[in-house]
């Protein structure tokens, strides 16, 4: 398999922090050195090393599309491209990040307590040429798994070097134009890689995106596998004009098209700005393992979802403001021992967060403010310590058992002293798993874990209702369980061909849904979702490699409501297959790659669907000798006419006098063409 040898793809497929390792070049460059997370053998039939190589290969509209590497994952858009992308696994709406854990390097990306949804997770500071690899995780089995990590935990690493500075720029349909600029240098005993990125575009909306993003990255790194450090510092600014989802009646009455909007004045604005550090050092004893981050991150979200449903004057466009600093550390330690004879691997682990909030939600009309509706002062802190034990029983098994525990809490000091308070809640998470084989150049694999996901804090400190004091709420609790299991196999019987398929079933003490008037999230009732995922990596030959995925779920609610047990927006088929054409020599490469979307209930009673739809992305392009690049990628090629989202709610147009229930939508954008040249310095 290019990009990875068979050995170290088996070496790079479970574990903490990041390790630096050799890989083949991406598809951009070549000859590119990488980093991939650090790792131990693979303890599920789903886990997953998604290499460099095959990231870069796919052709992709936006950079938080680049996780759709993930087999069974979709990411979607609805708001604007400065906003986080909405996320679908395993019979999961993840919304932004809910029951999705997404690190890069170890640092969490999931912001808890968020003004827009718990867990929002936004990607768009990402450059996906810098990026190492994927190591994907499904279901709450990992020991070194914490918050969020229910549906699965997503372990995103970035490239230590490159042998050559270059520059790039891609031009493409719809205002979209990009130049990026990397290069790394020796500096001392290491290397010192930078990279700076500027994007525009404005879509096919009638009121454009006007996104202006601008990124850019230093990150110092020296050391090799038995020893080393990086420090990495990353800047990011966004704004942008959002089309949000709009109501099938309105299009259907010639109202507005499927690219127009009800409000034209919403959108948005971000900055992130990040250092953390990695240090990494194997010794008599075994591997240590420290790495640490601090983030500061500013998101203002101007929506309106209903329309005139709650002023039919002003319209309800509201303003949701987030202000963090967000500081953590993490620390691994792995030994190898023996017990009667038997070789044993134990790691030990701690995971610390502290999240400084400052919350803002108000009523705005065309971005100016009308009235505030409550203002939130949030500090929410977190410890887990973590364990595990794996034992090569005998030659043909192994026994991996765990333990997590975590403690979760902080203070709500609310403009509104009733809703203010503090909360506090501990978990504990056991795992186990059983590997069996390799018989025939296969394994079997059986897994079972507890997780959790974190609710909002304010959640669990609320009282009334800050629109109308005299509603009392109730209180949510802060950490809510999640139980899985999975059955799987691996094998690679057939030369160049891995193949996986796994059986899993998980269970949700109670599920996050989106509230299209508040335009977040709120816990909701008991879940169980049953499922089986199938995946193929084929490489037939040097230059062509094959692949597909398929994952089924049934998602449901647990127990009976007259409204009914179907979960809103829980995908219940998603498949995706793509061949990848060309190797790393000069010459002509390719790919091409489908993504079905299936069918889900927008209702608890199943009375409202969504469409499927099968979104075909293409790319072709040719290596010169003197390593310039040139290619062009064909994004949705057969110009499907499909929804990106899909939400059934209440809404009301100007002009209507009362509100109606209707399918709310966001279109997939038509055919664009971008074309990127690269050029090595």
């Amino acid at each position: 398999m290019p990009g990875c040898r068979i050995g170290l793809l088996l070496a790079c497929l479970l574990a903490s922090g990041t390790q630096a390792q050799q890989a083949t070049p991406t598809a951009l460059l070549p000859d590119i050195l990488v980093t991939a997370p650090a790792t131990t053998p693979s303890n599920a039939a789903s886990d997953r090393l998604i290499t460099a190589e095959e990231l870069a290969a796919r052709p992709v509209s936006r950079p938080g599309e680049i996780v759709e590497a993930a087999p069974g994952l979709i990411a979607s858009q609805h708001s604007g491209e400065g906003k986080a992308n909405q996320y679908f696994l395993r019979g999961f709406n993840l919304d932004h990040g809910t029951d999705l854990a997404l690190t890069l390097d170890g640092m969490p990306l999931n912001m808890r307590t968020h003004t827009h949804g718990q867990g929002y997770a936004d990607l768009n500071f990402l450059m996906p040429e810098l990026l190492g690899g994927l190591l994907v995780r499904k279901g709450p089995y990992g020991a070194n798994q914490g918050d969020f990590a229910t549906a699965g935990q997503l372990d995103l690493s970035l490239m230590d070097s490159l042998p050559r500075p270059f520059i790039q720029a891609t031009i493409g349909s719809f205002g979209h134009w990009r130049g990026l600029a990397a290069g790394s240098f020796s500096l001392g005993p290491g290397q010192l890689l930078l990279a700076g990125e500027a994007t525009t575009y404005e879509g096919p909306w009638q009121r454009g995106d006007n996104l202006r993003r601008l990124n850019g990255l230093a990150r110092y790194s020296q050391g090799g596998a038995a020893e080393g450090f990086s420090l990495t510092a990353m800047a990011y600014s966004a704004r942008w004009n959002a089309t949000d989802q709009v109501p099938a009646r309105a299009v259907a009455s010639g109202l507005t098209s499927r690219y127009g909007t009800v409000d034209p004045t919403d959108g948005g604005q971000s900055q992130r700005f990040s250092l953390s550090g990695s240090w990494h050092r194997e010794g008599a004893h075994g591997v240590s393992r420290v790495n640490a981050y601090a983030v500061h991150s500013s998101l203002d979200l101007f929506n309106n979802f209903t329309y005139f449903l709650e002023d039919p004057v002003r319209g309800d466009q509201f303003h949701q403001r987030d202000r963090r600093w967000l500081l953590g550390l993490n620390a691994s330690h792995t030994m190898q021992g023996e017990v009667f004879g038997r070789p044993l691997q134990t790691r030990l682990g701690v995971q610390s967060r502290y999240d400084d909030i400052a919350l803002g939600l108000a009523r705005t009309q065309a971005r100016s403010l009308l009235f505030g509706i409550r203002s939130d002062q949030v500090r929410e802190a977190s410890l887990g310590l973590w364990g595990d034990a794996t034992l090569r029983a005998t030659e043909w098994a192994r026994v991996t058992l765990g333990l997590r525990g975590d403690v979760v809490g902080g203070s709500v000091r609310s403009d509104l002293a009733a809703n203010s308070g503090t909360a506090q809640q501990a978990i504990a998470s056991p795992k186990a798993g059983l590997v069996l084989g390799p018989w025939h150049a296969t394994e079997l694999f059986l897994n079972a874990g507890t997780g959790f996901h974190s609710n909002d804090l304010r959640g669990a400190t609320v009282s009334v209702d800050p629109s109308d004091t005299a509603s009392r709420l109730s209180r949510v609790p802060l950490l809510v369980r999640a139980k899985g299991a999975e059955l799987g196999l691996r094998t690679r019987w057939l030369e160049g061909l891995e193949s996986s398929l796994a059986f899993f079933v998980l269970t949700l003490g109670s599920e996050i849904l989106f509230v299209g008037d508040a335009g977040t999230t709120e816990a909701s009732r008991p879940s169980r979702r049953v499922g089986v995922e199938w995946s193929n990596r084929w490489q037939m030959l040097p230059w062509l490699a094959l692949d597909a995925d398929l994952a089924a779920t049934q998602a449901r609610f647990t127990g009976s409501d007259p409204a009914g047990n179907r979960i809103p927006g829980a995908p219940n088929l998603v498949a995706a297959a793509g061949v990848t054409l060309g190797d790393q020599t000069p010459g002509w490469f390719g790919s091409a790659r489908l993504r079905f979307f299936g069918p889900r209930p927008l209702v608890a009673d199943n009375s409202a669907r969504s469409q499927p739809s099968a979104l075909v992305n293409a790319r072709g392009g040719y290596r010169f000798e003197n390593g310039i690049t040139a290619r062009l990628d064909v994004l949705n090629l057969f110009g499907a006419r499909a929804s990106q989202i899909d939400y059934f709610y209440a809404s009301q147009l100007r002009g209507e006098v009362a509100p109606v229930a209707d399918r709310h939508f966001h279109p997939v954008e038509p055919v664009a063409l971008r074309f990127t040249l690269t050029v090595p310095l």
